[in-house]
């Protein structure tokens, strides 16, 4: 009876689509709003998605405070939700389904995707969802447009039995994968992975899949603890200990073969360099702010240290991701320390511009409150 109260719910929902939502507005540096802005129409070939929940990631924490981005926008890209209307000509979705949607998908086609570089693809960048305004993902608001583009390759059905939670990180997960792989770690390798928040942990859950021997640093030993319950043993404490002095204790001397700074901002790349024996790797995974940088010449000349970057998903990885995250491979709800309605956005986003020890993945969730829609 509960299942079928549920279902009556959603049908209830699908059949009332406002004419106006909430949403979280930025309008430059630093400056964000809750307005009410219209509920966006679609076009043939269309979805829209009324957003159960969205993840906040720092690369849109970074576009709110250098306000690096045109305005006004409405950012959010780690969405799920349920599929309230189709436009004219989608067959593969109907009114109802769980899904949850990429913002970004390659053409497959220019000269950046036959070299596989596919964040570099001119039609990757045009955005594909949006809750009205410049396209910028839109997740922040009650309801998201989605592209025709991205309704053919980059929209994913939640399987029975699998959360919102659960499946709105498919995305952060393939950005992960990518760069584990760029790193073609061996079983016998060991990586360092600096920095053990939500993206700190799901590229050291992937590299520890490889084989390789995982060592996770952070200065919140809370995380640290987090870390542990995910069969990460190997933690130093940068709070307590020198993290390169460790390390190198922990590698016969040498350095970490690999090292994955997973920590935003340029001060802490010589570091991670420092802590890569001879020959090593150091993959940049969160600093996509254009700056100076302290990097040792000699280390990538003298001591043939490679220095990686590594931006966004991959198409190549989606169906890998999607596997890992809709199996549980990892449970990435446990990631989540954080849920707040829309009605509270900028105090959820101001909790993870500035996280604390015991702050980890921050969610805004405009659906929570549905029935029958927990799942």
């Amino acid at each position: 009876m509960m299942a079928i109260a549920g279902q009556i719910a959603i049908e209830d929902r699908l059949q009332t689509i406002p004419a106006t939502m909430l949403a979280a507005v930025y309008h430059g540096k630093n400056d964000v709003r809750m307005e009410t802005v219209p509920v966006p129409s679609i076009g043939p070939g269309e979805l829209l998605v009324r957003v159960h929940t969205c993840g906040i990631c720092g690369t849109d924490l970074k576009k709110i405070s250098t306000g690096s981005h045109s305005a006004p926008r409405i950012f959010g890209h780690e969405t799920s939700g349920v599929v309230v209307a189709t436009g004219k000509d989608v067959a593969q979705f109907q009114l109802g389904d769980r899904v949850m949607v990429f913002h970004h998908i390659p053409c497959r086609n220019c000269y950046y995707c036959r070299h596989h570089t596919f964040a570099q693809c001119e039609t990757y960048k045009k955005v594909g969802c949006t809750a009205g305004f410049e396209p910028s993902g839109g997740g922040f608001a009650e309801y998201v447009r989605v592209m025709d583009w991205i309704v053919q390759h980059g929209t994913v059905r939640i399987p029975d039995g699998v959360s919102y939670e659960q499946a709105c990180f498919v995305e952060p997960v393939n950005t992960c994968m990518k760069g584990v792989v760029s790193l073609r770690l061996e079983p016998d390798e060991s990586v360092l992975v600096i920095g053990q928040g939500p993206i700190g942990l799901i590229l050291s859950v992937l590299a520890k899949r490889t084989g390789a021997r995982v060592i996770t640093s952070d200065l919140y030993s809370q995380r640290l603890t987090i870390s542990e319950s995910f069969g990460l043993g190997l933690t130093i404490d940068a709070s307590r200990a020198d993290v390169i002095e460790r390390v190198r204790e922990l590698t016969d001397g040498r350095g970490a073969d690999a090292v994955i700074l997973a920590v935003g901002g340029n001060g802490l790349i010589r570091p991670a360099m420092d802590a890569t024996r001879p020959g090593g790797r150091v993959l940049l995974f969160a600093q996509t702010v254009h700056g100076e940088a302290v990097v040792d010449p000699a280390a990538i000349c003298v001591d043939e240290k490679t220095l990686l970057g590594s931006y966004s998903a991959s198409v190549e990885l989606q169906d890998e991701s999607v596997r890992f995250v809709m199996s549980r491979e990892m449970e990435l709800e446990r990631l989540i320390s954080h849920r707040f309605p829309l009605s509270r956005g900028l105090e959820a986003l101001e909790l993870a511009a500035h996280p604390q020890p015991d702050s980890m993945k921050v969610v805004i969730q405009p659906g929570s409150a549905w029935e029958g829609c927990s799942k």
